[in-house]
C-alpha cells in the first residue's frame, strides 16, 4: 500500500495501531491489578478481551457512517475501516482465541453478530478458519466450512484511475452450502444456497458462483 500525501494522514493510521496495544493494557490491567477478587477479575477480562471489541467496533461504524463499497485511502471512511481493524488485531495475531469461543456450540456465530454480521445459529467453523472482517459476513443455516478457510472481506485494489482504493463488502454464503477447505473467498464473494465449493478456490471480488463455476459478480441474475 503505497504511503499517503499528507503527513497527518499517515500519523492518523500510526496513532489507530496504538489501539491494538491500549486493548491488550487494558485486558492486562484488568487481569493483574488487585481489585477484585479473582472470581470477579475472570468475568472482567473475557468482557474486556471478547466484549469490548465489538461494541466499541459498533459505535465506530455508527458514528462514522461506515458502510461497504470503494474507499478511497486517507478518506475519513478508511480511518473508521482502519480502526475497527485494529481493535480485531488480538484476534488475528491470536487465532486460539477464536477457536476457543468455537468449542461452545452457537458461541461464535453470536459473537460475529455482536460485530454485526448475520449468521445462523447451525454453522460448523473447521480448526482454522479466519475471518479478518467480522461485521462482514452473512452466513446461512446449515453451512459447513472446511479447514484453513479464509473470509477476507476487504481487499486493496487499484481503480480505474490507477489509484489505489479499499473494497470493503460483505461475504454472503447461502444455506446449505460447502466451503472448501483452504479456500481464499474476498470481498463481496456470493455462494447461493446449496453451493459446494472445491477446495482451495480463490474468489476474486464480487465474484458469484454456481455449480462450481464463477457465473458473474455478486447482484447478476443467475
Amino acid at each position: 500500500m503505497p504511503p499517503f500525501p499528507k503527513l497527518w494522514q499517515r500519523l492518523t493510521m500510526l496513532l489507530l495501531n496504538g489501539l491494538s496495544l491500549l486493548h491488550l493494557v487494558a485486558i492486562l490491567l484488568v487481569a493483574l491489578r488487585p481489585w477484585a477478587s479473582l472470581p470477579w477479575r475472570v468475568p472482567a477480562v473475557l468482557a474486556v478481551l471478547f466484549v469490548a471489541p465489538p461494541i466499541l467496533g459498533r459505535v465506530v461504524k455508527r458514528l462514522s457512517g461506515l458502510g461497504e463499497g470503494h474507499i478511497p485511502l486517507g478518506s475519513p471512511a478508511f480511518f473508521a475501516w482502519w480502526a475497527v481493524a485494529n481493535l480485531q488485531v488480538i484476534f488475528t495475531r491470536l487465532p486460539f482465541l477464536e477457536e476457543l469461543l468455537r468449542m461452545v456450540p452457537g458461541l461464535y456465530g453470536l459473537w460475529l453478530r455482536a460485530w454485526g454480521s448475520r449468521v445462523s445459529a447451525l454453522v460448523y467453523w473447521a480448526p482454522g478458519l479466519q475471518i479478518l472482517d467480522r461485521g462482514y459476513v452473512a452466513i446461512g443455516d446449515m453451512v459447513v466450512f472446511g479447514a484453513g478457510v479464509r473470509l477476507n472481506p476487504h481487499v486493496f485494489l487499484k481503480n480505474e484511475a490507477g489509484e489505489m482504493e479499499l473494497i470493503l463488502a460483505p461475504i454472503h454464503i447461502g444455506d446449505r452450502c460447502l466451503v472448501g477447505g483452504y479456500s481464499l473467498l474476498t470481498a463481496g464473494t456470493e455462494f447461493p444456497a446449496d453451493e459446494i465449493g472445491r477446495a482451495y478456490l480463490i474468489s476474486p471480488p464480487y465474484s458469484r458462483w454456481k455449480n462450481g463455476v464463477r457465473v458473474g459478480r455478486m447482484g447478476d441474475k443467475a
